[in-house]
């Protein structure tokens, strides 16, 4: 399938649900920069904004990504009325055909999941080497599947922590894996519905 079709699905997703006006960050996110000194952070697949708004709020220099303009034209938008527009940066990207530039301190890359044939060990792969020295890639999957998830088949492998370490395949004296785990959480979805899930949490440190 063409980037164009890929767009205009995501586009059909984000156009289909009325627009956040002040989204909430991922908790996997805020448990793990807390305490973290701000520095520049790309946030892969921003979605609704959450995630770069808070981060921002917090002091971070932000680069938010997304293949939805609708999404990315959002997020802009609500970087505008609270005041953060000079510490977040909108970018509209197909992440397996283009990449922001630049070094950052934090990579974020939350349930970057596709229904479309995309090869995300290598952009994960490329987010990685976007690190500096000391810089942390935060990847958050989901282990089970969400009773409002777009995908609901249920003979869908969840890939583990230890499966994506695998499949990214980073050269151990250069990057580290700080945290590989499945903790649960009670979520909420469209109209409050709330559900039991487990995340697949990846967290890779750049030490070299």
């Amino acid at each position: 399938m063409s980037t164009t079709d890929m767009s205009t699905f995501w586009d059909g997703v984000y156009a289909a649900r009325p627009a956040a006006t002040d989204p909430r960050p991922n908790d996997r996110l805020t448990e793990t920069v807390a305490g973290l000194p701000p520095g520049d952070a790309l946030d892969l697949g921003c979605g609704d904004g959450g995630d770069a708004l808070w981060l921002a709020r917090q002091g971070w220099r932000v680069t938010a990504v997304d293949i939805s303009a609708v999404a990315v034209e959002r997020l802009a938008g609500l970087a505008r009325s609270s005041g953060l527009d000079d510490r977040i940066v909108t970018e509209r990207h197909a992440l397996h055909e283009s990449f922001p530039q630049g070094e950052f301190d934090l990579i974020c890359a939350h349930y970057l999941h596709t229904p479309f044939d995309v090869d995300r060990a290598t952009v994960l792969r490329t987010a990685a080497h976007a690190l500096r020295p000391g810089g942390r890639l935060l990847i958050v999957d989901h282990g089970s599947t969400m009773p409002w998830s777009w995908n609901q088949d249920p003979d869908v492998h969840h890939p583990t922590p230890q499966e994506v370490a695998a499949g990214i395949g980073l050269d151990p004296a250069v990057w580290t894996i700080e945290r590989a785990d499945k903790p649960r959480r009670i979520a909420t979805g469209p109209g409050g519905r709330t559900a039991e899930v487990t995340d697949h949490v990846l967290l890779i440190r750049r030490t070299a």
